[in-house]
């Protein structure tokens, strides 16, 4: 896998844009890849925490492969009170 220089969300494509060792750069489409990996509201709120806050470390979550087994690590289900 190639390293991450930089990287920062593109508010205006939804997408999180890391510029890569060799100077080249990609595009995330972070919906298509909640649409892919989240199955729930509170998947989707994690996920979207990482786009805002570290779009490096949501870039290197999804360039090794590994989203689901991190959304397992980290999602807390809260049930609704009454």
């Amino acid at each position: 896998m190639k390293n991450i220089m930089t990287c920062i969300f593109n508010i205006d494509t939804g997408c999180v844009e890391p510029r890569l060792g060799d100077d080249s750069m990609i595009s995330i489409d972070c919906t298509v890849v909640e649409n892919e990996v989240a199955d729930d509201r509170f998947e989707r709120s994690e996920l979207e925490w990482l786009i805002y806050n570290d779009p490096k470390a949501y870039a290197d979550l999804i360039q090794n492969g590994e989203p689901e087994k991190y959304l397992n690590a980290v999602t807390v289900y809260r049930l609704f009170e009454s």
